[in-house]
């Protein structure tokens, strides 16, 4: 389905970006749900809960279809469903229209993240090329937290910001693979590889995703209500943490796979987990500044490992898809469950219940990462056969011509097949 190359494949690059935006900004999505429409703060948690969702579903639907569908036209599709979804969505104000394009857009940026991640799997560095969707969507993500408070109110400019990412990233779909007759035909089903260890982390990053989501989703309106902080503050904020974010990111990048798996998700994630309570419990602009730079500085650096871990698992994207919609999972029920902890136990004890949940979880997540980096590399071996060992043969030049440019004598020595 696509070729391992060294240049950088930009068109998955842009694909991953437009499919991952949706999460990125659903601390304002959720925000203007809230304000600029006639739904209660749980509502717009759980509107932004249905989004994802339905993108979850798109990754668990399409996990093993990519490749007999064709990623350019299913690219495309998704593409077009979230331009349609998302900017549908936009142009109303009916709550149960706002969900439909909401659903529908989520759908179809869980197509383009399943697209994006079974080529990114295949490329020869899988972690740099996360590495560099990640930067992409951090950056994006990061300049709208610094428009949109100043364009107005209204529930409709993040979702706005969406569609036009898709519709933006369309053209470069001309560059992936079509699907092709011979492919199909060619490319039998193969069972998942690494059962156990993708069946494990595809069962952890539900709980580890709705953690890092049950802050997200509400960090806006711990700014708002508990930090007493200005929306254009929480967005300046926002903004800086996201370019930390990218600080992280390039640094996991520069990294690479020199400190394996194991390390980076394992202390990774018990760092993340003091982060949140620090958030949680923010009460001015330094504390809630502090936590969320520190938390967005470490989130995408973990992130990547763990889209690297996935993706060594299946050479094919599978296990890298199906934990990337396991993830979608926990991602759509993140605002949801922080909205109904901090509503029964307050900010700071919604901190300290995800934090111990995170703890909890990086044991099992280190364990399959460990057992990635002990799995022996698989290198093709080259037999090298002695010619004096063979029985010596007959000539027969006048039965059958040579293949490639004759040579005027035969190297002595031995021949490597």
């Amino acid at each position: 389905m696509f070729a391992p190359r060294t240049t950088t494949p930009w068109p998955l690059v842009a694909l991953f970006t437009a499919g991952y935006l949706a999460p990125y900004l659903l601390p304002t999505v959720v925000g203007r749900l809230d304000s600029g429409l006639p739904v209660s703060a749980t509502q717009a948690g759980a509107i932004g809960s249905a989004l994802l969702l339905s993108s979850a579903a798109a990754g668990f639907l399409l996990a093993s279809r990519v490749d007999r569908i064709g990623p350019r036209a299913l690219a495309r599709a998704g593409l077009a469903l979230a331009v349609l979804g998302y900017g549908g969505a936009t142009l109303t104000t009916a709550v149960p229209a706002v969900v439909a394009g909401a659903m529908a857009g989520g759908f179809g940026s869980g197509t383009a993240t399943a697209v994006a991640a079974c080529g990114i799997a295949a490329q020869r560095d899988a972690h740099r090329v996360t590495t560099l969707g990640l930067l992409s969507v951090s950056a994006l993500a990061g300049a709208v937290y610094l428009t949109v408070p100043h364009l107005g109110p209204g529930h409709g400019l993040p979702l706005a910001a969406i569609a036009l990412t898709a519709l933006a990233v369309w053209p470069l779909t001309g560059r992936l693979h079509a699907r092709t007759p011979a492919l199909a035909v060619s490319r039998p089903r193969e069972p998942l590889p690494h059962l156990r260890s993708g069946l494990l982390l595809a069962a952890t990053m539900p709980c580890w995703s709705m953690a890092q989501n049950a802050l997200w989703g509400v960090s806006g309106r711990i700014g708002l209500t508990q930090a007493h902080l200005g929306e254009a503050t929480v967005g300046a904020v926002f903004a800086v943490a996201l370019g930390a974010g990218l600080l992280g990111v390039i640094g996991a990048g520069a990294l690479g796979p020199r400190l394996g798996h194991a390390a980076p998700i394992g202390v990774g994630t018990g760092l993340i987990a003091g982060c949140i309570v620090a958030s949680a419990s923010a009460t001015g602009l330094t504390t809630f500044a502090a936590g969320e730079i520190a938390w967005n500085t470490l989130y995408p650096i973990v992130l990547s490992y763990v889209i690297g871990l996935a993706a060594s698992l299946d050479p094919r994207g599978r296990w890298a898809v199906l934990v990337g919609s396991a993830a979608s999972l926990g991602t759509a029920a993140g605002p949801l469950t922080g909205s109904l902890l901090s509503a029964q136990a307050g900010f700071p004890a919604m901190g300290a219940a995800l934090a111990a949940g995170l703890l909890v979880i990086a044991v099992p997540m280190t364990l399959v990462a460990r057992q990635a980096s002990r799995r022996p590399t698989h290198v093709v071996d080259v037999l090298e056969i002695p010619v004096d060992a063979l029985p010596a043969m007959p000539a027969q030049q006048h039965a059958y011509g040579t293949a490639g440019p004759r040579q005027a004598a035969a190297a002595p020595g031995s021949a490597t097949a």
